[in-house]
């Protein structure tokens, strides 16, 4: 039974592009499809955490908006982080699904016990991530891993449940 599902951002939550406004203004685009299923997860009571190696105050708002258990930003060593959220809730490894893109999530992917990939994702990822989606970055794929997670778990009445 997954307890904790865990998100890198830029290539997963964003198809890994980063704009920029005249003003400098960093500009990022989030699936709303994906927030629907990460929201309906924190209100089945799995916790939910965002990984990330760069900070943005753009994620710090999307973390609010989905009411995301854990923000951690500009982190360097994903796994000693996850390390912490594992050991503060008392949930193994094997409870924990994980979506990552690029070299630093592979010693996650590597660990837990559900692990996802986008489509797109770099070949490093894709080697070790127990499932590779079909669906890109930003263009689904948390979404597609929250539905596959639900099926897997058994859970896909009660996520319906929340909205019908």
């Amino acid at each position: 039974m997954v307890k904790l599902v865990g998100f890198d951002v830029d290539g997963c939550m964003t198809d890994g592009s980063i704009s920029y406004d005249s003003n400098a203004n960093e500009i990022k685009t989030f699936n709303v499809k994906d927030g629907l299923g990460i929201v309906t997860l924190n209100k089945m009571g799995i916790k939910t955490a965002i990984i990330t190696g760069r900070e943005s105050k753009i994620v710090e708002n999307r973390a609010k908006e989905l009411h995301i258990s854990y923000l951690y930003q500009g982190v360097k060593k994903k796994l000693e982080k996850l390390d912490e959220i594992l050991e503060k809730e008392g949930i193994r490894y094997s409870e924990v699904a994980y979506i990552g893109d690029d070299i630093n999530d592979t010693p996650i992917l590597k660990r837990v016990g559900y692990s996802f990939a986008p489509s797109d994702a770099c070949i490093y990822a894709k080697e070790v991530a127990k499932i590779v989606l079909k669906r890109g970055g930003g263009k689904g794929a948390v979404r597609e891993m929250i539905e596959i997670l639900l099926k897997q778990c058994d859970l896909k009445e009660r996520f319906i449940k929340h909205w019908v």
